[in-house]
């Protein structure tokens, strides 16, 4: 385990992969959920969401979250596990949005090109996670 990702998890982490996002909830179980992410250079994980997910108000009663991205079915066993504290910033989520957008989607599709416009036109949160364990695995 260490507290930061090196240089092999970040160029993990660039690729279009699904995360899989858990806040604490307390005395409740973990409910984690697909989403979209990007990493930073500085090494922390962000993603939006809208202002009344669940995930906002779990994550302002406890900044605790982790988030998990594997490698898809027929590649090696491959994994980057990241837990840390949250911040929930109302700049830049607008921003993020449409750089996941074309890193998730094809936008020369123009449904996925117009679904995308729309989601730009909502309000939108930036949660960012700030490493403090990170833990990989690959096979």
């Amino acid at each position: 385990m260490s507290t930061s990702l090196t240089a092999a998890d970040l160029e993990f982490l660039r690729r279009p992969l699904h995360g899989f996002l858990t806040a604490a909830a307390g005395p409740l179980p973990p409910q984690p959920r697909p989403v979209w992410f990007e990493v930073t250079d500085d090494g922390t994980i962000q993603l939006f969401t809208a202002p009344d997910a669940l995930k906002v108000r779990r994550l302002r009663d406890d900044p605790r979250a982790s988030i998990v991205v594997a490698a898809p079915t027929g590649e090696r066993e491959h994994w980057v596990s990241v837990a840390g504290r949250t911040t929930v910033e109302t700049d830049g989520a607008g921003d993020l949005c449409a750089r996941l957008g074309a890193r998730y989607w094809d936008l020369d599709d123009p449904a996925r090109a117009q679904e995308l416009a729309g989601m730009l036109d909502e309000d939108w949160l930036r949660i960012v996670l700030h490493p403090e364990a990170v833990r990989r695995f690959e096979g």
